[in-house]
């Protein structure tokens, strides 16, 4: 069990930096997704290149299928392996295609328009020669690749019957260079895939706990500019922020309430750390805890009257849980190891996902809020930071990758696993899956 000097260093500086996780970035250039575990007996998939007139910005049926593949729950076919490039039903050689095993197809179109493209596809059944969603729509060249998202999380849909999170956005933060006063921080929003990624706030101050709000429009998080303890909202559009709790002891950790109309964060007004929630219209406080321990990574629950947070009460770092209506802490985890931190619910409020430590690491556990059943998830023993998908399948986390740090995702079960590498050892940590987009 670490000492109460440890865990109070811990906490106090808003994330749990694992020992070997070094904090340099270079540029990033390209992305290494690797598919580290699968799920048993996945589905084969074809997701034949898309008919068009000319070259295009994005390739929509290699996106489509990288998805597809990353969720570890498809086996997509390999352009080389196809026995034909049909783009409509009636093109397809169904023989052919049922004598190499493939069960669905995805085919499809891409036509230049007057305002960007026309993008159409199919899903076919190839077994029953059938229809199973066909869908054309119009789309920009800017949104060209999330257009291909979306129709990856239709696919994922309908033949899952799971809500596809491809089409979502991942934040966080990265850190170049080494030394007091030479590294630089930013706050990054990308593609769930790690593409696409756009620079939210750059500064030589730290930069730690990004929170999304549930439209997707802002980010909230911390930071040590002027070397204050300050939480600022920031319209990720417009790169418009204000200071929404600074001065006053330490400000950090926020999380945005399901409604979007509160935070809750820590704060320590009288010098100790305690659970607060901040009403953002009124900017008025609402004091929910009060212990001489260190209470601290405050989550909402999904239905908006509870919040899971991590407390030092009993020693070392263990998870309670507190109602806006009543300020008596429970427990949550028993029996669990000397270590769990960083709580996190899923989407439909059944599981909890934290940070587990103790001789042999820190690994990404699941609990189940109902049963009690514990898991771990993660291969890992340098894990922090879970945020689960906006549709509850899968984790994402930061952990030790090639030279530094790098993120991977893990399914619920922890039967699939991917790991999202950064180009040159780059640095990641602090990952918050987004909201579906609206």
């Amino acid at each position: 069990m670490q000492s109460r000097r440890t865990v109070m260093s811990l906490l106090l500086c808003g994330l749990a930096l694992l020992p070997g996780m070094s904090q340099s970035l270079r540029a990033q250039e390209e992305i290494s997704i690797d598919i580290t575990q699968g799920a048993d007996n996945p589905l084969p998939i074809a997701v034949v290149p898309f008919r068009t007139a000319g070259a295009l910005p994005e390739d929509v049926a290699a996106v489509i299928s990288a998805d597809l593949r990353r969720s570890g729950r498809f086996d997509t076919m390999t352009t080389d392996r196809m026995p034909g490039r049909p783009a409509a039903l009636p093109e397809i050689d169904l023989p052919a295609w049922k004598s190499l095993g493939m069960e669905n197809m995805v085919v499809g179109t891409v036509t230049p328009s007057a305002s960007g493209y026309n993008v159409e596809f199919t899903l076919v059944d190839v077994f029953k020669g059938q229809k199973l969603y066909a869908f054309r729509g119009a789309t920009t060249e800017a949104n060209l690749r999330y257009t291909a998202h979306q129709i990856a999380d239709i696919v994922y849909e309908q033949l899952t019957g799971e809500k596809g999170a491809f089409a979502t956005r991942i934040a966080y933060v990265t850190v170049r260079g080494s030394g007091a006063g030479r590294k630089i921080y930013t706050l990054q929003v990308s593609d769930s895939d790690g593409y696409n990624p756009h620079t939210v706030l750059e500064s030589p101050a730290e930069i730690f706990s990004p929170a999304w709000s549930p439209d997707g429009r802002q980010i909230a998080y911390a930071s040590l500019e002027g070397r204050t303890s300050a939480v600022y909202v920031q319209d990720i559009a417009t790169g418009q922020r204000r200071a929404v709790a600074k001065g006053q002891g330490i400000n950090s950790a926020p999380d945005f309430s399901p409604d979007g109309t509160k935070l809750a964060l820590r704060r320590s007004v009288d010098g100790n750390p305690e659970i607060y929630v901040l009403y953002l219209d009124s900017g008025l406080f609402q004091r929910l805890t009060s212990d001489p321990a260190i209470d601290t990574e405050p989550t909402w629950s999904p239905d908006g009257q509870r919040i899971a947070f991590t407390s030092d009460r009993a020693g070392g770092p263990q998870i309670y849980e507190v109602s806006l209506f009543n300020p008596t802490a429970k427990r949550i985890t028993f029996n669990l190891g000397p270590y769990n931190a960083r709580p996190r619910y899923s989407p439909d409020g059944k599981y909890l996902a934290v940070v587990n430590g103790g001789s042999g690491g820190y690994r990404i556990g699941v609990l189940n809020l109902r049963d009690g059943g514990f898991r771990i998830v993660s291969d890992s023993s340098q894990a922090e930071s879970p945020s689960f998908a906006p549709n509850g399948t899968m984790l994402l986390y930061s952990t030790a990758g090639s030279g530094g740090t790098a993120l991977a995702a893990v399914s619920v079960d922890g039967r699939v696993r991917q790991r999202i590498d950064l180009p040159g050892g780059a640095q990641v940590r602090e990952p918050a899956w987004g909201p579906f987009r609206r």
